[in-house]
């Protein structure tokens, strides 16, 4: 059974990955007014991944005697200046995230939830390749420079971009 501390905790985190997948989607749409078509679809894809991170916790939560809750989502922004800005927020939003979860953690500790501790470990790993993912794009971005073609060739490239962390591989 859940604490009502750890229950509300985890409600917030349903709805912080809720907003994740809005995010991406956001910038999916963005992505793809401008004809970048391998952008859009990796930040679609990545929506999709953020949702069933959130389902993952809502079905959790209900499992251990909780109630998920739907909550009102804030809304993303939709608007960016180039791809740049677009990763560059996106790795402080992961960052965000990743905080989040560290204080998830500290809190099942605080309230000797090991069961919930030991669920969340899962997203301590993932957070460690969403971030190393963003770095790895920006990184890409910051080397194509001016280059003429480069985006394009990035575009096209985005989607078999992989990042070895942790012994696993992100494709």
């Amino acid at each position: 059974m859940l604490s009502q501390k750890i229950e509300k905790a985890l409600n917030e985190q349903i709805k912080i990955e809720a907003e994740s997948s809005q995010f991406y989607l956001a910038m999916a749409s963005w992505a793809e007014g401008k004809g970048l078509e391998g952008v859009s679809q990796f930040l679609y894809q990545h929506s999709d991944e953020e949702r069933m991170h959130m389902l993952k916790l809502f079905k959790f939560v209900n499992e251990r005697g909780g109630q998920a809750i739907v909550s009102d989502l804030k809304a993303p922004s939709t608007n960016f200046e180039d791809v740049k800005e677009v990763f560059s927020k996106l790795l402080s939003h992961e960052t965000m995230v990743t905080n989040e979860i560290n204080k998830l953690i500290f809190l099942c500790l605080e309230e000797k939830d090991y069961t919930t501790h030991n669920f969340l470990q899962w997203y301590v790993s993932e957070q460690i390749e969403e971030e190393a993912l963003a770095r790895t794009i920006l990184d890409k971005l910051n080397l194509l420079g001016t280059v003429d073609g480069g985006l394009y060739m990035f575009d096209k490239d985005i989607l078999n971009i992989s990042v070895t962390n942790s012994g696993s591989t992100l494709a």
